[in-house]
């Protein structure tokens, strides 16, 4: 290998590259063609390397041309020439030294400006750190710096405006996790307990009020006969938290509570599992609860809580409890608030028609990310809230049953939403409760509007079921009065069949028959017209 290619592998070593640690000397290749001579120079070629002063600031180039320049003064001095036969009897030709120093004297300048050009690169980038840092800058600022600069501030202050929009809660206190080892005959459970007063209130509502709830009526608000013969003084209230939504066998629930009434007082008890795998004694414990109650009171129970408590009993090859009468209230509000066109959430419930605003509560979609980072060895801190969240929901459930069925029970004698009234209204009257369903819609038919619409409708319609056929008429009559142009039509066809087949009022029933035309197939609608018109000039013959 000749010294030009060795010099372009040395000098080739950049910041990127692994080069080897530094060595003492550099073994330089002849360019003498003569074996003596050839034998000579390469003893003549290796010299000593300076020193490194400072570690990672003089690179392989550098120290190279240091060399080289070194060696060059030697031979330019006066150093022991070779002859032209490679002896040391007398002085080379000129012509026979000369094509070697210019070739090394090349080399060497090729590498020297190739290190000066590494230096510059390094001492710009040391005068840019320093500009950074607040030092001098030599020159002035890169525009395309400035402009990065601003960038980022930009985006900065758009990630901090969005997480203020997100309200994202701080970072919690460290606490310890409020559950203690319980050993039971099944192995130990991890549990939390507290007991409320009964005089504890969840916002506008007291939780001992799910206490005096009439069987019958919650069967009828739920739709659900088998609860009529329940006694909700042994109600088990029931709400999990788990790893995830999705349901099925991969998903785990870590945190059970559990609710039920010791005398008027409730007690919220919360089954907690610390690590995966131990989850047969925490379900053994919760089929011993059920075993002792006497119906499951749940917000969306029936889709997910209990399907997922079955199959991870199955899954643990623990026995699964026998299934209780289940009162699921996300169907009843579904029901109730379906006119408020706000949907169920639990939670949205829990400030519209309770009037309690959580403050701090964690969000629900956090949850399973905070209980595996816990899995993961975080101190529990960051779980406190999810324990809070849960005895919340807890109460919640007690809490929204005792007022949803004492709203039922008022039968809209005291003020309410129209739109819960109508929701009322039409529970009863699928509950088969005709007599609370028609008090309800005429409680509601007072605010007029489509709400009041509706409501005179259903009322119209139990009215009619019960023979009552002039009243059901003034219900429509009055109907009527509420509609905006172009949207009594249905009203109209409703009255006309009234008319034609219960009053027997052709006249009428042909007038709004023609007023009809708008919801009626045109061939319909000719074919009612043309009947009634003949049933006339029959009376009149």
């Amino acid at each position: 290998m000749d010294l030009k290619r060795k010099l372009s592998r040395l000098t080739n070593a950049g910041p990127g590259s692994q080069a080897r640690a530094p060595v003492n000397t550099v073994a330089v290749a002849p360019v003498v063609e003569t074996p003596a001579v050839e034998a000579r120079a390469q003893d003549a070629a290796v010299a000593p390397i300076p020193p490194v002063e400072e570690a990672g600031t003089t690179t392989i180039a550098e120290v190279l041309v240091q060399a080289l320049r070194k060696r060059m003064s030697m031979d330019g001095e006066g150093e022991p020439s070779l002859d032209a036969e490679g002896t040391d009897g007398g002085r080379a030709p000129e012509a026979a030294l000369a094509s070697g120093l210019s070739a090394r004297k090349e080399v060497a300048d090729r590498a020297a400006t190739r290190a000066d050009g590494l230096v510059d690169l390094r001492e710009e980038a040391r005068r840019r750190f320093a500009a950074k840092r607040g030092g001098a800058a030599d020159g002035p600022a890169d525009p395309r710096v400035e402009a990065l600069r601003q960038m980022l501030s930009f985006w900065s202050e758009r990630q901090g405006t969005a997480s203020a929009r997100k309200a994202v809660a701080p970072a919690p206190e460290p606490r310890a996790l409020p559950v203690e080892a319980r050993s039971t005959p099944h192995g130990t459970v991890h549990v939390a307990e507290q007991l409320y007063a009964p005089d504890h209130r969840h916002g506008t509502a007291p939780v001992a009020a799910a206490l005096d709830v009439e069987a019958r009526l919650v069967a009828g608000l739920a739709l659900h006969p088998e609860l009529e013969s329940v006694d909700f003084t042994r109600m088990l209230m029931l709400d999990t938290e788990t790893t995830g939504l999705a349901g099925g066998t991969g998903t785990v629930p870590f945190l059970v509570g559990l609710g039920w009434f010791e005398g008027r007082s409730m007690r919220v008890q919360q089954l907690f599992l610390r690590r995966m795998g131990e989850e047969a004694p925490m379900l053994r414990l919760l089929a011993e609860r059920m075993a002792s109650s006497s119906c499951l009171v749940t917000y969306n129970g029936k889709s997910f809580d209990w399907p997922l408590l079955r199959t991870r009993f199955v899954l643990n090859r623990v026995p699964v409890p026998k299934e209780l009468p289940h009162l699921d209230l996300l169907h009843c509000a579904r029901r109730v608030f379906k006119h408020r066109g706000e949907g169920a959430r639990l939670v949205h419930l829990e400030s519209k028609v309770l009037g309690h605003h959580r403050v701090g509560d964690v969000d629900g979609s956090q949850i399973p990310e905070l209980y595996f980072r816990f899995l993961r060895g975080t101190d529990g801190s960051e779980l406190v809230p999810v324990l809070e969240h849960n005895q919340k929901d807890l109460l919640l459930l007690a809490a929204l049953m005792g007022d949803l069925v004492r709203r039922f029970q008022s039968e809209g004698s005291e003020q309410q939403d129209p739109r819960d009234l109508l929701g009322f209204a039409q529970v009863a009257e699928r509950a088969g409760d005709a007599a609370r369903a028609l008090t309800f819609a005429k409680a509601a038919a007072e605010s007029g509007g489509p709400v009041g619409i509706e409501a005179l409708v259903l009322a119209s319609r139990l009215c009619r079921r019960s023979g009552d056929c002039e009243t059901a008429v003034a219900h429509l009559q009055r109907a009527l009065t509420f509609a905006k142009p172009g949207q009594g039509a249905v009203l109209h066809l409703s009255l006309t069949k009234l008319y034609e087949h219960s009053l027997k009022d052709l006249p009428r029933a042909l007038y709004h028959a023609r007023l009809a035309a708008p919801v009626e197939l045109p061939e319909d609608h000719q074919l009612r017209l043309e009947r009634l018109e003949r049933r006339l000039s029959r009376q009149g013959a």
